[in-house]
């Protein structure tokens, strides 16, 4: 499977995960059937499976009313949108002015909203929405601010995924809302797959992010009240790993870029009722995501 299938480049984006992913569906007998992600960001492992034919419906979530924009945007304004790509100014100006909507998330509309919160992930470092702008503002370095706006492919993966708008469900809401109201309605032949923002560094890489209490309080969410079989993904941090001591999980290698390169561990957690099929498993995620981010 390819891996650029979302539009979107985010922070952790897991779109190399989808294989692993699709083989947990497969030893589960959950092929086919539905798959939601309460923090979709980029939804890249949505994308994938969907867009390969791999799962039947996509529910996504995210609490951030930019990321919600997007999605809504291209799914809903599809050529409307297309075409702001085909004629975008990728000029330092028009870099400051998208960076004032997305300041003002509130006052804008959701088609301007969800270009402003592309534009600025294409064209800033790592596409952290506050992050700087590629090449800087002289535009002096090695890469340029188009070095990740490649208009054509963009457009094209928009159009693959607004093709695929009737088995896309999309929700703005808060997660655990999502978890507690959308999850327990879908067919039980589904996957859940939850990627929260990392507990630590997690205010420089996303637009909404928890505190420790607010971490603390979803992973007992759900683990006590989300009714279909679940993945977590977090940094694999200390304080996660209590949350979760009670599940099975293991740890993975990852490079990750965000200005700059560093090496650290995730970790996944699996629902008791999953069956894993991890001897052949995490050899390849390892190789996978040894670079994520860039």
């Amino acid at each position: 499977m390819s891996r650029y299938k979302t539009p979107l480049r985010y922070p952790g984006g897991k779109q190399k995960l989808a294989p692993f992913i699709l083989e947990v569906m497969t030893a589960n007998k959950l092929g086919g059937g539905h798959y939601a992600e309460p923090y979709a960001g980029g939804a890249g492992v949505a994308m994938e499976l969907l867009l390969n034919g791999k799962v039947s419906h996509v529910h996504l979530n995210d609490s951030s009313r930019a990321i919600y924009a997007f999605w809504h945007s291209i799914l809903n304004h599809t050529q409307v949108f297309c075409r702001r790509i085909a004629g975008a100014s990728l000029t330092v100006t028009e870099w400051r002015r998208q960076k004032e909507i997305l300041s003002r998330p509130s006052e804008f509309d959701l088609l301007d909203l969800g270009f402003s919160l592309f534009f600025l992930n294409r064209c800033n470092r790592s596409g952290i929405p506050s992050g700087g702008l590629i090449g800087g503002l002289a535009q002096t370095g090695k890469w340029k601010m188009d070095a990740r706006f490649p208009r054509n492919q963009l457009i094209t993966r928009i159009e693959a995924i607004a093709a695929k708008k009737k088995l896309i469900t999309l929700r703005n809401w808060d997660a655990e809302k999502f978890i507690l109201t959308h999850i327990p309605i879908l067919p039980r032949k589904c996957l859940v797959y939850c990627d929260p923002p990392y507990f630590h560094k997690a205010s420089r890489l996303y637009l909404n992010h928890y505190n420790p209490r607010d971490h603390a309080r979803i992973a007992t969410v759900i683990q006590r009240k989300l009714v279909r079989p679940w993945i977590v993904s977090y940094d694999g941090v200390p304080e996660i790993l209590s949350f979760y001591a009670k599940r099975r999980s293991f740890l993975y290698d990852l490079q990750y870029n965000a200005g700059k390169a560093y090496r650290g561990t995730e970790v996944f957690v699996f629902s008791d009722d999953l069956t894993l099929p991890m001897e052949s498993v995490i050899p390849s995620i390892n190789q996978a995501m040894k670079q994520v981010g860039s």
